[in-house]
């Protein structure tokens, strides 16, 4: 099975170094030196890991073969694969795959049906479960401890606690201001 551990980002120097947007909890695994990696697209790769190191606070990547900037600004928004076994598990308790999420089915805490997850949204500040409703509609559901209370995998199904206007057209408008 291929993951997507990472996306290159821009070059960083002139000798070949790009800076890469982690999509794994374990980069230190997936993203060592000597790792072979497949690529989207497809003929920019595969690419091997030369070396790695943290530059104020980015992992900065240089692969084999790309030696100057003008070869690593080429590479700009490829997506890193691994290839992974199936049956591999990350190892922390709360941590997910993305393919154990797709097609869970999506209820709220008092077992309401909202839908089911279609897609994970990797942003830079967290990730989104869309979540396609049975009438077709999406909706954006956090992937947050606050909203995301369960995944049971067993039961193949996320639990959520939205909040008002989440996934409905109830939403709170708060406002310091006081009426007239």
């Amino acid at each position: 099975m291929q993951l997507v551990v990472a996306r290159i980002g821009r070059a960083h120097g002139i000798k070949g170094e790009v800076t890469v947007e982690v999509r794994t909890d374990e980069p230190e695994l997936r993203l060592a030196p000597g790792a072979v990696l497949a690529t989207d697209p497809a003929a920019t790769g595969p690419l091997t890991i030369e070396t790695g190191r943290v530059h104020s606070g980015r992992l900065l990547l240089r692969f084999e073969g790309v030696t100057d900037r003008n070869a690593a600004e080429a590479l700009r928004n490829t997506l890193l694969i691994a290839e992974v076994d199936p049956e591999e598990l990350p190892e922390g308790e709360d941590e997910y795959y993305d393919h154990q999420l797709i097609d869970l089915d999506v209820v709220t805490k008092d077992g309401v049906e909202v839908g089911r997850i279609t897609e994970i949204s990797h942003l830079p500040s967290q990730d989104l479960f869309v979540v396609e409703r049975p009438d077709g509609t999406e909706v954006f559901v956090p992937f947050v401890e606050e909203i995301v209370t369960e995944i049971d995998l067993e039961e193949q199904r996320a639990v959520i606690d939205p909040p008002p206007g989440l996934i409905d057209d109830g939403a709170e408008i708060a406002s310091s201001r006081e009426e007239a």
